[in-house]
């Protein structure tokens, strides 16, 4: 059997027609069409998928909205603070009591703006701009994973990104990131772009233990958000992509920099920073002004016997997220000397075969602690450094008197009354 296709074009008042016959050995079978009815026919089929698509992703937003949390109350939700432990000034900072989450949360005025400008510029420069997502950043994000043969950049917004810490688990499925895009879209009707930044700000993860912008420039720099310099800022804006490998405390200090310094270009493309300020931020040695990695605390024994009046009175889970603001009796410069007076006659009290010494300052007024010094050194192993010898059992001594005397009065005993024992 032969199948042959011929053609032939005529016209017909005027319209121009394509004949196509189909040649079924002698049978024949044809059509004629215009590129004009083509275009049309085209034009409703893509109008009918675009509707189509309306339809279904309608459809799909509704279905992951039934079972999402109300965007309204994300701003009630509790986030774990630090509790702070300061002397009877309010000043001394003495200790910070944390569960796994290190956070003090502030407002965005509290914030710098070379902070709020290069966390924009590192993680969402259209942050004003789009409604909750960035299709051209989704899509340049697939095509790049997508010739890498596998995940190498993210396409999330800043919206996206505080939904996907705050609210949602981080599981990198289908399901999970449609639940972010609707979620993002109602996030951004809901809320203004300020109040979003300020969110994301003071949730998002700086390593470890740390979590929000106050907390990150505190632990590293020793300084409050709203004075980090535009050096700082872009190291901290840096972190964000990967706050455990681009820690400042970390290995990988030069890869953090580098990501510094294209962050602080980046601002300057967008006009919130200007060529001297990025000369000068990247001429600045900011790394060499991190700080070490220390557990700072002040009057341990006096911050721990706090820490248990207020677990027994709020409990364990509270006192680890409510954060507290706690303003105590201990003088700081009274407790210094104290330190310094058992240390220095610890000489004194080793020659009479003891290893540990220990001082309570009260005042006899209101009975409030003014120092306290349980042992020469809190972290000494070697002497129980830790045991807060104030609290340990001892003889009584002539402290036992005027108990005993008492007891006596109280028998009808007088000054003058004489017992034999």
């Amino acid at each position: 059997m032969k199948h042959i296709i011929q053609q032939n074009v005529s016209r017909s008042n005027g319209r121009r027609f394509r004949h196509t016959y189909l040649y079924f050995g002698r049978r024949r079978f044809g059509f004629g069409f215009s590129w004009r009815q083509l275009f049309s026919t085209l034009l409703l089929v893509l109008a009918a998928l675009v509707i189509a698509g309306s339809i279904g992703a309608l459809g799909a937003f509704v279905w992951y909205s039934r079972d999402l949390p109300d965007p309204n109350n994300i701003t009630q939700r509790a986030l774990a603070q630090t509790t702070k432990i300061y002397d009877r000034t309010g000043q001394v900072l003495l200790y910070e009591i944390h569960g796994d989450q290190k956070r003090t949360v502030v407002e965005l005025d509290q914030i710098s703006q070379f902070a709020k400008d290069a966390t924009i510029a590192s993680e969402d420069k259209d942050f004003y701009k789009h409604k909750g997502f960035d299709v051209t950043g989704i899509f340049r994000a697939f095509f790049k994973d997508l010739l890498a043969g596998g995940k190498i950049q993210g396409g999330s917004t800043i919206t996206q990104q505080f939904i996907k810490n705050s609210v949602l688990t981080k599981e990198k499925t289908i399901t999970r990131k449609v639940k972010e895009l609707v979620l993002s879209i109602e996030i951004e009707r809901k809320f203004t772009k300020d109040q979003i930044l300020k969110m994301y700000l003071n949730e998002i993860p700086y390593g470890s233990v740390v979590y929000g912008i106050e907390s990150a420039s505190q632990t590293y720099f020793g300084k409050p958000a709203k004075d980090l310099t535009l050096s700082e800022s872009a190291i901290l804006a840096a972190m964000i992509k990967s706050p455990t490998r681009l820690s400042p405390l970390g290995s990988h200090r030069d890869e953090l920099l580098a990501r510094a310094h294209k962050i602080i270009d980046t601002m300057v493309g967008l006009g919130t920073a200007t060529p001297e300020q990025a000369g000068a931020a990247k001429a600045d040695d900011v790394l060499s002004r991190v700080q070490p990695k220390i557990e700072e605390i002040t009057a341990p024994h006096f911050v721990f016997y706090v820490r248990e009046l207020l677990a027994d009175k709020f409990g364990e889970q509270t006192l680890d997220r409510g954060g507290f603001k706690v303003i105590t009796t201990l003088d700081a410069e009274m407790q210094k000397k104290a330190e310094t007076a058992v240390t220095d006659n610890l000489g004194t009290v080793k020659e009479f075969g003891a290893s540990t010494a220990a001082l309570l300052a009260v005042d006899p007024k209101t009975g409030e602690v003014r120092a306290m010094v349980g042992s020469p050194d809190y972290f000494d192993e070697s002497i129980n450094g830790k045991y807060n010898s104030l609290f340990g059992l001892r003889q009584p001594g002539s402290s036992i008197k005027p108990m005993v005397y008492a007891a006596g009065f109280e028998k009808g005993y007088t000054p003058d009354t004489v017992l034999y024992d």
